[in-house]
């Protein structure tokens, strides 16, 4: 099976935190529009297996009209074959849905919404500098599953100077009282560029407490266990059966195309990614070009790739798969550098299989970098 990523990078209004590069007038719009829907049809050879994910990502494509995202899934019809149970998410901001946008896209095939809730606290939202509000944010929420949703995703963000320990959980809590199934939790990071980036050099605002981060963390792993909630991979919580069948086939290293600016597509051999600047990718597209870069995976590449992947999820890393695909050697050198995490334990081997424990996944991405093959 193979995953489509479909990007429309536009926003109402742009987030302190977010490094997006785009104009905020939506001028564009319907220019992007049409050219994703050019580029559909120029790269349809491009996955050779059937589509079992769909997703509508950006920026936030729930601004876009009902006739729009409509011929952006009629173009993917008639181009791709599609999977008869496809997942077909829709990235959305709360002050976007409304009765009439659901009814439309759960009509048009949308099966998965996620709702870039961020917090359900004014102050958060404020700080942030989010478009909708903390009423918006819940009543988004039972709108949807009162019109036919109930796989819904919601973002949270942690960590932030506005955010104690006690109304953190106030949040995890709210989400778990509106039955949402799936969550998706990060820490509030300071891209370099942003407005959230100045403000801090500036010191008109404070900086991410690192301790917080780790200790929010561990309180939400806590608390969505107790809950009942599958803590998949780093960042992503879900109840049974409700994990994120697209994002899932990111980290399993399945194939998928990226459309749109900026988008990144994957055929196991090799990767490339789209101009990110607007402007450009609607003149390439025009010209009857797709305007991207593109780097062919080495062995190792692959290899060290699957690490990263791998160790984010609750499966883990497979030696077995590693010694099958990649030699034996290969699987022995990665278990010896292992053992001290295990020493540590911040790392089980569990059928064969290397997993990451509560306390190492807060060095997920350290621990990997640390396996990493270089030759």
């Amino acid at each position: 099976m193979a995953g489509i990523y479909v990007h429309i990078p536009f926003c109402k209004k742009a987030c302190h935190y977010c490094n997006f590069h785009f104009s905020t007038t939506h001028s564009l719009l319907p220019q992007m529009v049409q050219s994703i829907a050019v580029e559909i049809r120029l790269r349809k050879d491009y996955l050779t297996t059937p589509v079992s994910t769909i997703y509508f990502g950006g920026g936030t494509p729930s601004i876009c009209s009902n006739e729009q995202l409509s011929s952006l899934i009629n173009e993917l019809k008639n181009d791709f074959t599609l999977a008869p149970d496809v997942e077909m998410t829709l990235e959305a901001n709360p002050d976007d849905i409304t009765i009439n946008k659901l009814l439309h896209w759960k009509a048009i095939g949308i099966n998965r919404l996620s709702i870039g809730v961020q917090s359900f606290r004014e102050e958060d939202l404020q700080w942030m500098n989010r478009a909708h509000n903390a009423s918006q944010a819940a009543t988004a929420i039972l709108l949807a599953k009162e019109n036919g949703f109930d796989n819904i995703s919601i973002d949270l963000i942690y960590g932030t100077p506005t955010l104690s320990d006690e109304q953190w959980q106030q949040n995890v809590q709210t989400a778990i009282s509106l039955q949402v199934p799936h969550l998706s939790c990060y820490a509030l990071t300071v891209e370099s560029k942003t407005a959230l980036d100045k403000m801090i050099e500036r010191k008109k605002i404070e900086a991410p407490d690192p301790e917080k981060q780790a200790r929010h963390f561990e309180l939400l792993m806590e608390w969505m266990e107790a809950a009942g909630y599958e803590h998949y991979e780093i960042s992503n919580f879900a109840k049974p059966n409700m994990r994120s069948k697209h994002n899932s086939s990111y980290w399993q290293g399945e194939h998928y195309i990226g459309l749109g600016p900026a988008a990144h597509s994957f055929n196991g051999n090799s990767r490339q990614w789209n101009i990110a600047n607007n402007a450009l990718y609607i003149q390439g597209i025009a010209a009857g070009n797709v305007p991207f870069e593109m780097e062919e995976l080495t062995p190792i590449q692959a290899l060290n790739e699957y690490i990263m992947t791998s160790l984010r999820t609750s499966e883990g890393m497979s030696f077995n798969y590693v010694q099958r695909i990649y030699g034996e050697e290969k699987a022995a050198e990665i278990r010896n550098n292992a053992a001290i995490y295990i020493q540590q334990e911040n790392a089980v081997i569990n059928n064969e299989f290397l997993q990451l424990t509560s306390k190492g996944k807060l060095l997920a991405d350290g621990i990997a970098a640390d396996l990493f093959s270089c030759d």
